[in-house]
Order: structure tokens, then C-alpha cells, then sequence
């Protein structure tokens, strides 16, 4: 192997020169491998309040200690189902009640009272219409409009006035009224 070895300056013994470059090669090879980092990269220590977290620790705690009382809590009534005679106690006779029952049934009894005040000055107030002197009116107009016009008015354009509607206690209320309806029309016309 030596003899195929073709070192770079000039040498005298090539099996020499090859043994000294391999034995600086593997020197530099051990160097590299064994080589420290000049610029420190590891960054900082993070802080031991930081990395051991007590908050979550305690929270933790509690949060087991609130599993372990349930826990107990369960089976404690686990115990009292299995060491009694299997009976289920399923009646619930609660009676309800409201905290301020008291309260709201003063404010609707008082909400009665006003609306009844209020009904009462309504129903004994005398009507401000005058009735009468509408109808008065219309016909005095009715009057005026078959004076004045041209050719006499058809009977169903005139408005009836003296109509009564009067509701029958049957079912259907529709045909009672139109029947009437027809009734009156009829008399109209003769």
C-alpha cells in the first residue's frame, strides 16, 4: 500500500512519510472528535421556582385530596346500601316552597286592587260622544245628497241606519246575518 501512497512534497522512504501522515491523521481525527465548543451555546439555568412549578403542585394536591374525600364519601354509602336490607328510599315529600311567596302574592293582590280602581273610573264616566247628533247629522246629509243629485239613488247605495244586528245562538252565524241581511235588502227594494 505504500507503494501506491503519493505524498505531496518529495520524500526519500514513502513507507515512512505514509506512516507519519496516517498517525497525523488520526491524531487530528481524536482532536476533532474530543473537540470543546468555543462560544458557549447552552443557554442560561432556568430558575428552580420556575421548574419545579409549587402552584400546580398544590393545586394537584388538593384536587387528589377532593378525590379522596368523594371517594370516601362513596364509599362510605356504598357500605350503609350493602350492610342494609337492599330497601330504597325513594319517596321524595318534599313540600315546595317559595322564599317570597309571601311578597308576590302582597303585589298581585295590590296589581287586583288598581285595575279593579281603574275599571271602576272607566265604567262610571258618562261618554263624551254625542251619539244623537251624528245621526242627526247623517240624515240631515243624506237628505242634502238625494236634493241635490241628478238621478235617485239605488238601493245599495244608500246606508242603512235602522239596521239591527242580533246574533242567533246557532253555530253558524254567517248565514244567520246574511239571511237577515237579504231580508232587509228585500224590504229596501219595495
Amino acid at each position: 500500500m505504500h507503494r501506491s501512497y503519493q505524498p505531496l512534497k518529495p520524500v526519500t522512504n514513502r513507507y515512512l512519510q505514509h506512516r507519519w501522515d496516517q498517525d497525523s491523521y488520526e491524531n487530528h481525527r481524536r482532536k476533532v472528535t474530543s473537540a470543546l465548543p468555543v462560544v458557549d451555546t447552552k443557554g442560561f439555568r432556568t430558575p428552580a421556582h420556575i421548574q419545579l412549578k409549587l402552584k400546580k403542585l398544590q393545586l394537584q394536591d388538593e384536587r387528589l385530596s377532593s378525590i379522596d374525600r368523594d371517594n370516601r364519601l362513596l364509599a362510605s354509602k356504598l357500605d350503609n346500601i350493602i350492610s342494609s336490607k337492599g330497601q330504597v328510599d325513594h319517596r321524595n315529600q318534599y313540600h315546595l316552597r317559595s322564599l317570597n311567596a309571601n311578597k308576590r302574592r302582597q303585589e298581585l293582590m295590590l296589581v287586583t286592587q288598581q285595575n279593579l280602581n281603574i275599571h271602576q273610573r272607566i265604567t262610571s264616566r258618562q261618554s263624551e260622544y254625542r251619539r244623537q247628533l251624528w245621526l242627526d247629522d247623517w240624515e240631515r246629509t243624506e237628505r242634502r245628497l238625494n236634493d241635490i243629485s241628478k238621478y235617485p239613488r239605488r238601493p245599495g247605495d244608500k246606508q242603512r241606519t235602522d239596521r239591527t244586528v242580533t246574533f242567533a245562538a246557532s253555530d253558524v252565524i254567517g248565514e244567520d246575518s246574511r239571511s237577515s241581511s237579504n231580508h232587509e235588502t228585500k224590504q229596501n227594494l219595495k
